[in-house]
């Protein structure tokens, strides 16, 4: 990750955003201090793992959430 001063990143904003796609990281200072990050932009999606063989694993639920919650609520009572 690499530091820049504010007012080199207007100078160098071009040579900056392809240095970004490429996947390198600036902080950007401001007065010295770390005011922002430049990063690659998440992507539009997110692919998530497929887990339907750790849900098939599970053993069936016996109470629902709620029911659970409230048992929990009120053993915790007084």
């Amino acid at each position: 990750m690499q530091t820049i001063n504010a007012h080199d990143v207007r100078k160098k904003l071009d040579n900056m955003l392809d240095a970004v796609g490429r996947g390198d990281e600036f902080v950007i200072l401001h007065c010295g201090k770390p005011v922002a990050r430049l990063t690659r932009a998440m992507p539009d999606t997110v692919i998530f793992p497929d887990r339907s063989e750790l849900r098939a694993s599970l053993p069936p639920v016996r109470e629902s959430a709620s029911q659970a919650i409230l048992g929990l609520r009120d053993d915790e009572r007084y």
